[in-house]
């Protein structure tokens, strides 16, 4: 049996920057991971979520743009790519101080390469509740179909 490892805030600290308990740095790091890893990540860019899908030959981009309007998206094709390119502003807090901010913004950019099979001449976007829904039919010559075999 394990013997019971009791943490007091009160123990004698030994001389020099040893912690008190072999486990001190190790139960620190896991108490505090998580802040620190939101606090190292504040200066990198940030990119929306996108889900894709197929449904009856369509294929479908969803992306999550939570805090972001339409006129602030950009949707461009060049050759079989799609990008989406856009900008959450950062919402003005006058008066308050933040003691802890997880949200993000400043612009994004994601790319997504379309299989060759893709109508590029027509692609819908539809921008409702803040997900982006992007709708890339199929060329109709590239749809399965179905040939009658004659006897």
């Amino acid at each position: 049996m394990a013997p019971n490892i009791i943490r007091s805030e009160n123990a004698q600290k030994p001389a020099g920057n040893y912690p008190a308990s072999p486990f001190r740095l190790f139960e620190d790091f896991f108490n505090d991971w998580a802040v620190r890893s939101i606090e190292d990540r504040r200066d990198e860019s940030w990119a929306p979520s996108v889900d894709i899908m197929e449904k009856d030959g369509t294929l479908m981009l969803m992306a999550s743009l939570p805090g972001i309007t339409e006129k602030d998206i950009e949707l461009k094709v060049e050759g079989q790519v799609l990008t989406i390119k856009g900008e959450r502003k950062s919402p003005e807090a006058s008066g308050f101080t933040y003691h802890l901010r997880e949200s993000r913004s400043g612009t994004f950019s994601r790319s997504f390469t379309l299989p060759d099979s893709a109508n590029l001449e027509n692609i819908r976007a539809d921008f409702k509740n803040g997900i982006l829904t992007i709708a890339v039919s199929q060329k109709p010559e590239s749809r399965p179909r179905t040939i009658k075999v004659n006897t």
